[in-house]
């Protein structure tokens, strides 16, 4: 058994075992298996396995000897997934380990190794010699290279995207030598992440008159009317200054929907190139940007945001390698103001309830998290990129899906041509928002089959492509949804810059039309765990923009401000322009606050008490100190506001409270606790706090 753990010393740990029938095979130079010059031995070998998953970037492709059974899973169709069968006994590894031998033996294959997978789900992880290693941001250079040279590693890459964060290699041949390795660097006191790089399977989540997305038209003669109202919100922007990065498997960036706003093209696999498609089946990506950002030629197909610049980021390495972190880190240190991403995790087949993978929990690596974390923060000049993910084709929760369930990420889900979720989008608490895209017929849910192919969209030139055209008409799926959207976010960032991240999510929650009334299960705070808080109206979305203001507030006219953390991580929190509070739904477990009253005023002071896991009463001591705990296992019982100061009198301090599996929020005013104040409880997962003036 090996363990790999993410989140620091008290992190979550992932359990890992060696598969007794695949093998990892590495060919020179990329090559395709079918075209080495291999002995009769491994050719009669490799006859009796079959191929079961590719990684393209580094020439690895995951073979099962094929007198074992084994199950499937796809997303879009396709590609096979190994099974995992329990076995009695020590598990019978002499065919996997003469394949192994023999294949060592061939000059045109690099290695032949051991895979391991998922304890649960088997699913296939490749690990690699390398480690991402962050040292606590107080700890001085030299003492982490100290570390770093005890342990005698290289370093490839001092890291951007976080201080005191290396990617680093062991010495070639270390083998499964690097859990131990990680594990023990982990257990340095200077150390606060280290990981081995590990590797597992990327999947995508898969105005012309069909593109019944952007505005009402007909198809066969027949209404359809589901569309994001595009057309008005055109009359106030199109997108002009913002810069969309697409992170994908590569972009046509000669494609002529596109020319001219070509800006910083950059292949994070190879770590150099223009972000074109590389591979034969590099098409997904061309469809997403189109989906974003298409000019709309004539017979041609529209984005969302037709004027936006388009950033195009190759991304054909595993899921957590190190080139997808920095493909977050590119974009932000390059100009993005938004990031779409169409993959994520190995989604269950869709129509089969009892597949395996739709328990799994794929667990956000802490390289990738520190990257997202530090676009979200830094990017845009320190106003913070947004960053928008495919909320997953497998019919299945999003909790599971630690990229989607980032509580700064928008989770875009799919609903199809007639307003209803699309048959395949998975669901969750962590969905914020819907847009239309591709759906099918499935009789066994009683599911009626759409009335267009899909969607529309830019396809790779001439022969490559989906559909050996320009263009497509059947593009689809989650993967759709999200770039849509991400050129909806460009629309408002183009009609105001000022807004950060935080504020984006909350004017899309404002601004989306409710859709599938009976069926979409919607909660008191108006939020389905399938549409999030309905289908997005661009135009609203843009309007309400607009009307977000920046500007420092008047003297006259406090606020409360300041940061609440979710786990360990800490949002900005702001009061302005709200004149009553009501609470948002989110992922996690509220743990701590530090909230103040801005700009601070001499004779008006915000304190605080709140029930730490039933352990002790804390209250601040001055304004913006943090109370709560250290741990994301943390669970904030019960919270209380007031007001001190001559100033006091002036105001009243109103509080809403949202408990974890409650729909109702639980109100309070000017020192009323709410909550618990023994040791156990409900914990808090939203809040929200207004000053009012009398």
């Amino acid at each position: 058994m090996y363990k790999v753990k993410y989140g620091g010393k008290k992190g979550k740990t992932v359990e890992l075992e060696e598969s007794p029938d695949l093998v990892a095979v590495r060919t020179k130079d990329n090559m395709e298996m079918g075209d080495m010059n291999l002995s009769r031995a491994s050719q009669e070998m490799l006859a009796d396995t079959v191929q079961v998953v590719k990684f393209p970037d580094s020439g690895i492709t995951i073979i099962k000897m094929a007198d074992e059974p084994q199950a499937t899973a796809s997303r879009g169709g396709g590609d096979e997934e190994p099974g995992r069968k329990g076995l009695a006994g020590p598990p019978d590894t002499t065919k996997r380990d003469a394949t192994r031998a023999a294949l060592k033996q061939e000059d045109d294959i690099r290695f032949a190794g051991r895979v391991l997978q998922d304890k649960e789900t088997g699913e296939v992880t490749l690990y690699t010699e390398n480690f991402f290693v962050k040292f606590f941001d107080a700890t001085k250079e030299e003492d982490c290279l100290a570390i770093i040279e005890k342990y005698k590693l290289t370093i490839k890459d001092k890291l951007a995207f976080a201080k005191n964060a290396y990617f680093v290699c062991a010495a070639e041949g270390t083998g499964l030598a690097v859990f131990n390795i990680a594990e023990t660097i982990l257990n340095e006191k200077i150390v606060e992440y280290c990981h081995p790089e590990l590797v597992q399977e990327r999947r995508f989540k898969g105005i012309h008159p069909l593109q019944w997305h952007l505005t009402k038209t007909s198809i066969n003669g027949k209404a359809v009317d589901a569309h994001v109202n595009i057309e008005a919100a055109w009359q106030l922007t199109k997108g002009k200054g913002t810069t969309i990065a697409i992170i994908d498997d590569g972009v046509d960036v000669d494609h002529p929907e596109f020319a001219g706003r070509i800006v910083h093209p950059f292949d994070s696999t190879f770590k150099e190139g223009t972000g074109r498609p590389v591979a034969n089946d590099d098409n997904h990506g061309t469809a997403c940007a189109g989906m974003a950002c298409a000019s709309g030629l004539k017979d041609g197909a529209s984005g969302t945001a037709p004027e936006s610049f388009l950033m195009p980021i190759r991304l054909r390495s595993g899921l957590g390698s190190m080139s997808e972190a920095n493909a977050f880190a590119w974009a932000a240190q390059h100009g993005a103001d938004v990031i779409s991403c169409s993959w994520g995790p190995t989604d269950g087949d869709w129509w089969d309830p009892s597949h395996p993978l739709h328990n799994k929990q794929t667990l956000l690596p802490d390289s990738t998290r520190m990257a997202m974390e530090f676009a979200m923060k830094e990017g845009r000049g320190g106003k913070g990129c947004v960053i928008l993910f495919a909320a997953g084709n497998g019919n299945e929760a999003t909790a599971n899906d630690g990229y989607v369930s980032h509580p700064g990420v928008i989770a875009v889900s799919a609903c199809n041509d007639t307003g209803k979720r699309s048959v395949y989008s998975d669901f969750g608490e962590q969905v914020w928002v819907a847009f239309p895209s591709g759906d099918f017929a499935w009789k066994p849910l009683k599911h009626p089959a759409p009335l267009s192919q899909g969607l529309r969209t830019t396809d790779r030139a001439a022969a490559a492509g989906y559909d050996g055209t320009n263009y497509t008409n059947s593009f689809g799926g989650t993967s759709g949804a999200c770039p849509g959207m991400a050129g909806v976010v460009a629309l408002m960032l183009a009609a105001n810059p000022a807004l950060t991240p935080p504020q984006v999510k909350e004017i899309i929650r404002n601004s989306c039309d409710i859709i599938d009334t009976e069926g979409g299960e919607y909660d008191a705070n108006k939020h389905s765990v399938y549409y999030g808080y309905g289908r997005i109206n661009a135009e609203k979305a843009v309007q309400n923009a607009k009307g977000i203001s920046n500007a420092p507030p008047k003297a006259k006219t406090p606020i409360v401000a300041g940061n609440i953390r979710f786990g360990t991580q800490d949002m900005p929190f702001s009061t302005e322009g709200q004149t009553s509070p009501s609470t948002n739904t989110t992922p996690r477990n509220l743990t701590g606050i530090a909230l103040q009253i801005t700009p601070a005023q001499k004779n008006l002071h915000l304190v605080y008490q709140v029930n730490v896991g039933g352990k002790a009463i804390q209250s601040n001591a001055k304004p913006g100190d943090f109370v709560g705990g250290t741990t994301a296992k943390t669970k904030l019982l019960g919270i209380a506001f007031a007001l001190e100061g001559s100033e006091a009198k002036k105001y009243d301090i109103e509080y809403a409270v949202k408990f974890e599996k409650e729909t109702e929020e639980v109100k309070g005013k000017n020192g009323s606790f709410c909550g618990v104040i023994g040791k156990t409880g409900k914990a808090i997962q939203a809040i929200n706090v207004v000053l009012k003036a009398k």
